[in-house]
């Protein structure tokens, strides 16, 4: 699945201009080795290992808790 700006810029503490740039950065890496992606999101799972966050499943229920 996909992980939105919103969800990163509660999760890292980020603006939502930082938000988009993670965003962007990771869906380069993700173009460079074949993968197609979607504008605005990127993979949940690609961003959990870049930046060592726990499952991607429990983040989405911190998420959830933090609203």
């Amino acid at each position: 699945m996909v992980i939105s700006a919103k969800e990163i810029m509660a999760l890292l503490g980020v603006s939502k201009s930082s938000a988009y740039r993670i965003i962007n950065e990771l869906n380069e890496s993700l173009a460079e080795k074949g993968f197609r992606t979607i504008h605005g999101k990127t993979s949940r799972k690609y961003f959990c290992e870049k930046y060592y966050l726990p499952h991607q499943e429990g983040i989405h229920n911190y998420v959830n808790l933090q609203r």
